[in-house]
């Protein structure tokens, strides 16, 4: 029975040129289009009606990890699971993945966009971008808004909270806001690693109102 799944040796793999399905066993086939180009198909039926799965080029997908894909797509069809349906849904989850995948630079801008037509000051809008773009972008900026955490919050924070506090308390509230709009939108969960109170309050200095410098940021 191994020998009759495993018909193809890697060499006529190689050497094939002329169009065709070429069956290794067990649904796995070597494809060859006229055009000259090889790629691996699994081969399989439900209910009577046909399926084909592409599972890679030759030159990218070897024989022998053809054949742990297509053993792998056996096993979901003993399981009663449609292999390429199994595929697609993979897909999809990677894709809605990867639309997860916005950085603190992204959901920042979202977020002013989203909120600078209620804002009355025209200049507002200018204010939090600058300020985000001086302080908090070069820290965290490029990472994904999921890994944003409470030890990169205080490295944004740190260097001016004693020297610019009235910036830094700006800057403190603003990345919370852009936080929180992260997690209302689903792009991270849990607590808000910039809330003030019970949080960095534990961690940073709380500086008087009287003894804060002013900066118009």
């Amino acid at each position: 029975m191994a020998r009759q799944q495993q018909r193809l040796s890697a060499l006529q793999v190689n050497k094939l040129t002329k169009p065709g399905l070429y069956g290794d066993g067990g649904g796995l086939t070597l494809q060859i289009t006229i055009s000259g180009a090889k790629s691996w198909l699994f081969r399989y039926m439900i209910a009577g009606k046909p399926y084909g799965m592409g599972l890679g080029p030759i030159h990218t997908v070897s024989l022998a990890e053809a054949r742990q894909k297509a053993l792998a797509a056996r096993k979901l069809l003993l399981d009663g699971i449609n292999p390429l349906a199994a595929k697609k849904q993979h897909q999809i989850a990677i894709a809605l993945e990867k639309a997860k995948m916005m950085t603190f630079e992204q959901c920042a801008t979202a977020y002013i966009l989203t909120h600078k037509a209620s804002w009355k000051n025209a200049k507002h809008a200018d204010q939090w971008t600058n300020t985000l773009n001086t302080y908090a972008n070069p820290v965290f900026g490029h990472l994904p808004v999921a890994e944003i955490d409470t030890a990169l919050v205080v490295k944004c924070l740190s260097p001016i909270w004693e020297s610019k506090t009235e910036t830094a308390s700006r800057l403190r509230g603003r990345i919370e806001s852009v936080l929180g709009w992260a997690t209302t939108s689903g792009y991270r969960t849990g607590e808000n690693p910039a809330k003030w109170k019970g949080h960095l309050d534990n961690l940073l200095a709380t500086i008087s109102k009287t003894s804060r410098i002013e900066y118009k940021v």
